[in-house]
């Protein structure tokens, strides 16, 4: 399983990469692992603005339906549309192509509440 050491995870197996300003927001290789083959992603087409915590879209797999929560709070920059006709790229490059929104981050201060490897490591354990 991949971890990469770069993100920053929450504890809802979301990942956060930060560049600047901008983060970009995918699932971890073990949620994508755990839910299975990825058939369907859904996010709203107006989606402007997240919270943190917040349910951005859900994320349907042969296994289950489940949320994705924002892990910061930000205005929506972009949202990787060709998960419409790919999704299943969520499971074999959850860390590429695999992404699923960008955030202009509007509180950093969030930051800190997000795990690093080591930590989410220990909450799957692994």
């Amino acid at each position: 399983m991949n971890f990469p050491e770069n993100l920053k995870y929450t504890a809802d197996h979301e990942w956060l990469k930060i560049e600047g300003k901008k983060g970009t927001v995918g699932i971890t290789d073990h949620a994508q692992g755990e839910l299975g083959d990825v058939v369907y992603i859904d996010i709203a087409d107006d989606i402007a603005f997240v919270k943190a915590g917040d349910t951005f879209g859900t994320i349907e797999a042969v296994k289950t339906v489940a949320d994705m929560l924002a892990p910061v709070s930000g205005k929506v920059i972009d949202v990787n549309r060709s998960l419409n006709d790919h999704p299943e790229v969520i499971n074999s490059d959850p860390y590429g192509e695999g992404w699923i929104i960008e955030i202009e981050l509007t509180n950093p201060s969030e930051l800190d509440e997000l795990l690093d490897v080591k930590a989410y490591k220990e909450l799957i354990g692994q």
